[in-house]
């Protein structure tokens, strides 16, 4: 690879990791030719761009990128795959799927929204972060909550008022 070559990775990779709010660091090292396409076909329907990048050249991309990886390059060792997503949780849940049938791939670390996670124990964690919509929902259902039981209290206490009064006027 040239030098020029080189630099043009970098710009890339600093690019996606610029653009990127959740990208994830594993290792697929050691996978078959079938493992590793089933695990390209899950990562394409799971909407997960999947990519293998020379440690060097991303350290050096993590570098020119304006966002702080903390700890994140110092797992740079042996093989590294980059994986982009837009849920927060979806590398983590296909990882978590895919190694009940293999033992890889192994989380080395994950940078979600300016948050860093190292290690492959951090991989429950990952997982049960909720993604954008559902954090709406839930504040949506929240909000709902009190305006349904004022409702349905009303609904409820008119009918409960009404039954006071008729007795109170028959004593």
């Amino acid at each position: 690879m040239t030098r020029e070559d080189k630099l043009t990775v970098i710009q890339d990779l600093t690019s996606q990791l610029s653009e990127n709010a959740t990208i994830y660091l594993a290792d697929i090292s050691g996978l078959d030719a079938e493992t590793t396409s089933n695990l390209r076909r899950a990562c394409f329907k799971a909407n997960i761009r999947l990519s293998v990048v020379k440690n060097t050249l991303l350290a050096k991309a993590m570098e020119a990128s304006e966002k702080d990886f903390g700890e994140l390059p110092d797992v740079l060792k042996g093989n590294t795959s980059l994986m982009f997503s837009e849920v927060s949780n979806a590398p983590a849940k296909l990882i978590k799927t895919f190694r009940k049938s293999s033992d890889k791939p192994i989380l080395k670390g994950a940078f979600i929204e300016e948050a860093i996670y190292v290690g492959d124990n951090q991989l429950d964690s990952l997982v049960n972060i909720k993604s954008k919509e559902e954090v709406i929902g839930d504040i949506i259902g929240l909000l709902q909550s009190p305006a349904k039981n004022v409702i349905s209290g009303l609904k409820s206490g008119g009918g409960k008022l009404a039954g006071i009064i008729k007795t109170l006027s028959e004593r």
